[in-house]
């Protein structure tokens, strides 16, 4: 296997002369310098790149430097390295579909005479699609988006319009957006947003630096275009021919932005739809609404692990992965993906996805039926898009064809169906298959086809049209089989005059040097030498024998040349003529895409649903301000998934008032960070319209998921990982409302304890007073578990904090041996229960880590000396408190209210600093500002001074 891999990645071997290199040499120097363009040149064989490209490409591909090659000499010396035409698709695909860092350019030409003949980006990938997905399905949809940003004193205006080539859809929209721009993150999440054009910017302010960082956070690629190209002058006549139907609804959709249609020009342009007629009248355009979709940022994107990463050990280390049994060839897996950016919150069309799911989970057979019809349905969308982009040929209409003749049988199968909700499928499925089928639809396509196209010769693997679909084409094919008849004929004739057998001795070969030719082994050329002299034309002598004609043979040979070129040709002319007729169809094509991919999906979810060995259930939906979030008996479904875990399943019940915010203790490796993350994750699925993995579940609608689970490498950023942590947190603070889902793991460790401490419960307070959202908190500091206290009616700042109660993971101590044992199987489950844990455990976990025994004696002994805690330290007024202790004091009601007021009121100052705008120095500054103040109030509170 590795002697076929480096036979593939062979270096083929850069053949220039003296003069062919300094042309091209001269050329490349023209080239403009642009730093993200990797450029290829093709030279037939194989390929270069050069300068700058070509140590890249041997360093990131071949991982040497002596992969190099020098191509002239002196200081006009240009590095250069060859690829050949595998290694070119390797660098193809991760270029545009990994990586977000670089654009591709392909030249075609010789000497100092070179043009660029196709080029991409990440968000624009139609020139190299059949190098792309040659061997591999297109599994997303690419999305460039063009942000006008315009910043006033209330915040930023942001006009946003995005293109989504492959289904031909235009999109525009204007918002206010804050100052972490969390509209802007959330939508190209969304959108799946892959390459973002920007204006041009000369200074750099720090507002833009910030919208920067939040499209890095998304991996998106920036390209930067001349403000000149931000305009909207001409958009509507322009969109005039693009988009189907009638201009005035496009005049009256522009009108009402006064930013955005500035940016869909700059992508009209980037994108240059105008320049291919193939898109006029084929887009549709709609105004893009942010409220549409439950809201997710990229850190609840990573932290959920909805979409696949080049990390995962395994397909099922993802939502995505986990979810994605879908079977159609593309299509299945691009709608997978949108919904899950796009998870639903109109609750009756998550009822409708759910009802669905529902009938294919109770009827076995009609589910394994219909998947068995949809794995031989083609990517309708990519076939139509090439056959609208004249980029077709008869292979791309039969397999359309191949996949209309299937729509019969799935609309039978579904016609079958006599359950509870047969009259949603009548309505959803049923009823417009009827319509596409009908002689005016589908049925006048497969018509087309089974006249025109002859699919006898499919087994041959020959995509001709049929002689009898064109009366020219009929005569010359007759022709054709009647030159082939004499050219036999005469082949028989000649073999009897020179007394050879036919076929054996004499041959009939015909090749693009000669034609028709006579063909003997120079073993039998001996025997007719003579004849070969005076009666025929004797053409080449080789190893493999003598080729000869005559003039019968010759003219004949000629008139079937002749009559095969018109033949080509016409068959050309017509399959020119069935793609533009197939084109015509593109409505129904696209309407039938769309309902075989939503079927695909669903069907993918009940396969899902049904097949675990733990099968899963239909959650009740209710609206986001009635009901609560009551999780049954739930499990991660994918750490459940995999082969090593036997996974315990855990309750969760956010419930108002009650334990609407939930502070979960435990262990290191517990698995608290588990059990707050699969509880977004079941909210998720649901609203996305999936069974869940629980006994029983009832979800209450959220607007938005906001994680903070990790600083992840924000060094390279040059942010602490404590400023990011509380860049995260303040954007949490800023834009979580009551229907929303907070989940926060580990807050405030990257501080001093008592300042992470005095965060984490401002924190918590805030959450449970202002936002009231529903959060899963998983915390070290027992303390917080104080919040909790007395049911929730512990009084803070002369108020109550109603609706805080506290889970903990299990773990349990052997007295006499003081070893730990968590209270789960396999290494990422857990048990978690109601109430606070009662102490930590990081020593025995250093422990299991073979620490040294004199380092784990040391620290039991000094944290024994420190130890103060217990959930009454804090609010206990009790005077009899065990004397002797080192640290525990009580303090009074008052005293915790002036204190706790300080901290807050740190907190919110802290949360408004444009920390976004400062440089390092400059937050450093302010931030020890606000301690300093607060220090300055530590006299007035004995409860604050413990924090210092």
């Amino acid at each position: 296997m590795d002697e076929n891999f480096d036979e593939q990645n062979k270096l083929p071997e850069l053949k220039l002369d003296a003069k062919q290199a300094q042309g091209f040499l001269s050329f490349f120097k023209t080239l403009p310098n642009d730093p993200r363009a990797v450029r290829f040149f093709d030279r037939r064989d194989y390929y270069t790149a050069h300068g700058e490209n070509a140590t890249f490409i041997a360093k990131t591909y071949y991982r040497t430097t002596t992969a190099l090659r020098q191509l002239g000499s002196g200081s006009n010396g240009l590095s250069s390295v060859s690829v050949n035409k595998n290694m070119f698709e390797t660098i193809t695909r991760d270029l545009l579909l990994e990586r977000t860092d670089h654009t591709l350019e392909l030249y075609e030409g010789s000497g100092s005479n070179w043009r660029l003949m196709k080029s991409a980006s990440p968000g624009n990938l139609s020139s190299f699609e059949d190098v792309l997905f040659a061997n591999n399905e297109m599994q997303d949809t690419p999305v460039v988006v063009a942000l006008l940003p315009n910043f006033r004193e209330n915040g930023c205006t942001v006009g946003f319009s995005y293109v989504d080539l492959t289904k031909r859809i235009l999109g525009l929209v204007e918002f206010l957006d804050d100052s972490h721009f969390t509209n802007v993150e959330s939508a190209l999440v969304a959108l799946g947003c892959k390459e973002c054009l920007l204006p041009l910017e000369s200074g750099k302010s720090s507002e833009c630096r910030t919208l920067s960082d939040a499209l890095t956070r998304c991996g998106v690629m920036v390209t930067e275009r001349k403000k000149t190209e931000f305009k909207a002058r001409d958009l509507v006549q322009d969109l005039g021919r693009l988009v189907k139907g009638s201009i005035e609804p496009v005049r009256d959709l522009v009108s009402g932005f006064e930013f955005a249609p500035a940016a869909l020009g700059a992508l009209l342009s980037y994108a240059e739809l105008l320049a291919d007629e193939g898109n006029y009248g084929n887009y549709s355009i709609c105004r893009y609404n942010l409220g549409s979709f439950m809201r997710l940022d990229s850190a609840a994107m990573r932290a959920l692990n909805v979409l696949e990463s080049k990390t995962d050990a395994n397909k099922n280390f993802s939502l995505f992965g986990l979810m994605n049994r879908t079977c159609t060839a593309g299509m299945g897996k691009r709608l997978l993906h949108m919904w899950l950016k796009q998870p639903l919150l109109d609750i009756s069309e998550i009822n409708s996805r759910l009802d669905l799911v529902q009938a294919f989970v109770e009827d076995t057979e009609l589910r394994q039926d219909l998947r068995q019809h949809l794995r031989r349905i083609s990517d309708i969308e990519r076939l139509m898009r090439n056959i609208q982009r004249t980029r077709a040929g008869l292979q791309h209409i039969v397999k359309l064809y191949q996949s209309s003749i299937r729509v019969p049988h799935i609309k039978s199968a579904l016609e079958k169906y006599d359950g509870q909700f047969s009259s949603l499928i009548k309505e959803r499925y049923l009823d417009p298959f009827e319509l596409l089928t009908d002689d005016d639809h589908l049925n006048k396509f497969i018509a087309l086809v089974e006249t025109s196209v002859d699919l006898d010769q499919l087994e041959n693997g020959e995509y001709m049209i049929s002689p009898s679909y064109d009366d020219a084409l009929a005569t010359l094919k007759s022709e054709q089989e009647s030159l082939e008849r004499q050219i036999h004929n005469l082949h028989k004739q000649t073999a009897f005059d020179l007394d050879l057998p036919v076929d054996k001795a004499l041959k009939l070969d015909k090749g693009t040097q000669f034609g028709h030719v006579f063909r003997i082994t120079k073993k039998e050329e001996p025997k007719v030498r003579k004849k070969l002299s005076t009666q025929f034309i004797v053409l080449e002598t080789r190893k493999d024998g003598v080729k000869f004609t005559n003039t019968k043979l010759k003219k004949l040979g000629d008139q079937y040349q002749k009559v095969l070129e018109e033949y080509k040709n016409c068959q050309k002319e017509l399959v020119n003529r069935v793609v533009q007729t197939t084109a015509t169809f593109s409505e129904v094509f696209e309407h039938l895409a769309g309902f075989l991919s939503e079927l695909d999906v669903l069907l993918s979810f009940a396969d899902l649903a049904s097949s675990c060995p733990t099968p899963y259930t239909r959650p009740r939906i209710t609206p986001p301000d009635v009901g609560d979030i009551v999780l049954e008996g739930s499990r991660h479904p994918c750490v459940e998934a995999q082969d090593w875990v036997n996974f315990i399943p855990n309750d969760c019940r956010l419930v108002r008032g009650k334990s609407w915010f939930l502070i979960i203790t435990g262990p290191n490796m517990g698995g608290k960070s588990t059990f707050i993350r699969q509880v977004g994750v079941n909210i998720l699925m649901a609203q996305v319209g999936c069974f869940v993995p629980c006994e029983k579940a009832s979800i209450s609608v959220r607007d938005c998921i906001f994680a903070r689970v990790g600083a992840g490498d924000c060094q390279l950023r040059g942010v602490s990982t404590f400023m990011q942590e509380m860049l995260e947190t303040a954007s949490i603070l800023k834009g979580a409302t009551e229907n929303s889902l907070v989940i926060i793991d580990e807050l405030g460790r990257g501080t001093s304890t008592y300042d992470g401490f005095g965060l984490a419960w401002a924190i918590c307070e805030h959450i449970v007073e202002v936002i009231k959202a529903p959060t899963l908190f998983a915390t070290h500091f027992h303390e917080l578990t104080a919040l909790a206290h007395e049911n929730g009616n512990y009084e803070l700042q002369k108020k109550q904090i109603v609706g805080v109660a506290n889970y903990h993971v299990s773990a349990h101590i052997d007295s006499s041996s003081r070893k730990l044992t968590m209270l789960y199987k396999g290494g990422l489950s857990e048990m978690v229960e109601p109430g606070s844990c009662d102490q930590s455990f990081g020593i025995h976990v250093a422990e299991f880590a073979n620490f040294p025994e004199s380092v784990v004696a040391l620290a039991r002994e000094k944290a024994a000396e420190l130890e103060d805690f217990s959930p009454t330290s804090i609010i206990s007024t009790d005077a009899g408190q065990e004397e002797g202790s080192k640290r525990k004091r009580g303090y009074d009601a008052d005293d915790i209210s002036r204190g706790a007021a300080k901290a807050h009121k740190f907190l919110k100052e802290f949360a408004e600093l444009p920390l976004e705008t400062m440089d390092l120095k400059q937050a450093l500054q302010q931030v020890t500002k606000l301690k300093d103040d607060l220090q300055k109030d530590v006299n007035n509170s004995e409860w604050l001074q413990q924090f210092f």
